[in-house]
This record gives structure tokens, sequence and C-alpha cells, in this order.
């Protein structure tokens, strides 16, 4: 099986050191092309053995299952390079959540799926967010979902739950990181403690606390209130957090929405399909 990748930036480079890394896939499997020579000749410098592509159209023939990894408003030019050489047998793969499977399917023969990624597969953690179109078999979905499942947790979710789940899945581990950086540069001012050793100490407890919502059979509360005694340290800094955080979560959400509805409608434009819906928070 020959697994290609259009776009060869920061996630399509992430998702092929991942799966070969992994074992899911080996160099010779893989398949690139990217418009910036010296990332393709990087990667191949990292996996001897993979094939460097001259071209899109190159990379998109001789797939069997075809990554595109390319910014949104990249999709149309790029769907019309390739159209005419892709299969209704191949699967293609967007990993770019506003770029809707109708778009696709409206304008290529193949079968269509989108999987948001996250860079925490770098580490072979995390959760992959999967929709699948119309058009694959139950055989294609368990194909798709044995690859990914090297590198992560496939979770098939609804295409109308694609930006929130997102917000968790892909852009989490950021919101979390710059908690966490903010929260550690407060420390060491406040208390000289030495900048390594607490960054060790929030990435241990970040690990552990999410073992204990994915194994542990924990929901946010319930450690909450295992962790905060009446009356103790964690549970008057707690309530602190509950007032100085009102109304933030609501306004995170409120813009990746803004901006994923924004960029649907200029995908909608580019693809002809202005009439259609678009994702909102009341989906």
């Amino acid at each position: 099986m020959k697994i290609g990748f259009i776009g060869t930036g920061s996630m399509g480079s992430l998702l092929i050191d991942a799966f070969i890394s992994s074992g899911a896939l080996e160099p010779s499997q893989v398949l690139a092309s990217n418009r910036s020579p010296g990332r393709l000749l990087q990667l191949q410098a990292r996996h001897p053995g993979i094939e460097l592509c001259g071209s899109n159209s190159e990379t998109a023939g001789g797939s069997d299952i075809l990554f595109i990894c390319v910014k949104p408003l990249e999709f149309k030019t790029l769907t019309d390079e390739i159209g005419s050489i892709l299969t209704k047998e191949q699967i293609v793969v967007s990993i770019t959540s506003p770029v809707q499977l109708h778009h696709l399917e409206g304008v290529l023969p193949s079968k269509i799926a989108k999987v948001i990624p996250s860079i925490t597969h770098s580490v072979k953690s995390g959760s992959s967010l999967c929709i699948f179109g119309s058009r694959l078999n139950t055989d294609d979905r368990q194909k798709l979902l044995s690859l990914l499942s090297f590198i992560g947790v496939p979770i098939e979710i609804n295409e109308a739950h694609t930006r929130i789940a997102s917000d968790f899945s892909s852009c989490g581990p950021a919101f979390l990181s710059y908690f966490i950086e903010r929260w550690i540069n407060t420390a060491i001012v406040a208390t000289g403690i030495d900048g390594n050793l607490i960054s060790r100490l929030a990435g241990e407890m970040l690990l552990g606390t999410g073992k204990l919502l994915t194994e542990g059979n924990f929901s946010p509360q319930e450690l909450q209130e295992r962790v905060a005694v009446p009356g103790g340290i964690t549970a008057e800094a707690l309530n602190h957090l509950r007032h100085s955080l009102d109304g933030v979560f609501e306004k995170l959400i409120s813009t990746t929405h803004d901006k994923y509805d924004e960029d649907v409608d200029k995908l909608n434009l580019l693809f002809a399909l202005d009439d259609t819906p678009k994702n909102s928070l009341d989906s």
C-alpha cells in the first residue's frame, strides 16, 4: 500500500515522521510532494527510502491513500490540478478542518475522508478526529482507523462538530501550554524556583492528569472534588479560578468558531457552493 502526502509542512511532515517511527509505514511506502524542495530533502534525510515526487499529480497518481496537507484556500487550486488523475478506488484524506466533505466529493471522484490530527501524535498520543464521506465502505474506514491507531486514538465524530472537537484535540495543546507557561513564569518570579524543575513538574502533572481522565475513570468534576478538600488550599485557589475565568471559555469558543465560519464561507465561494450550510455554535 502506498500512502501519499501533498504538503510536507508542519503537520504533513509530523504525520510522516509519526507513521514511520511508529512502524505503521515503511519509508518505501511513502510518496511526498511539496512546493519547497528543501522540506522534501529534509524528510528524505530523516527517512531514506521515501519517494520524492516531482509534482502533486505524480503523488496523487501513485497513492492508494492520499493525505492533503495544504492550507484551506489552496484546496481548490490543488483539486483542479489532481482531479483528473484520481480514481474512484483511491481514498483522499483532508487534514484541514474548514474543508468540508461535500467540497471534495463535489470535485473529486475518489472516496473522501477528513482527519484532524494533533501535535501529540509526535509522541504517539492524543486523538485524531475522523469524519468519513459517503463513498467509504466498512473496509475503507477500518483501513484508515488501523493506520491512525499507530499514532494516537482515532475517534469518529460528526462533521458539524469538527470545530469544537478540534478546539480540544488539536488546539488544546497550545491553549493548555499557554496556561502552564503563564503559571510557570509567575511561580519563578514569585518564589525563585528553578525553571527547569517547575517545568518538569508541570509536564508530569499534565501527563498524570490526562491518564486519570482517560484511564482512571475520573470526570473533571470528580478529580477536582478528590483533590480539593473543603476549606483547604486547593479549594480556595479553585474558587479564585472560577471567578477570574468567567467568560473566558465562551470567548475562546466563539473566536475559533468565527474564524472557522469565515474560512468555510471563503471555501464555499471557491467551490461555487456559497449557499451550503456552515458550522455554527448551535450545532
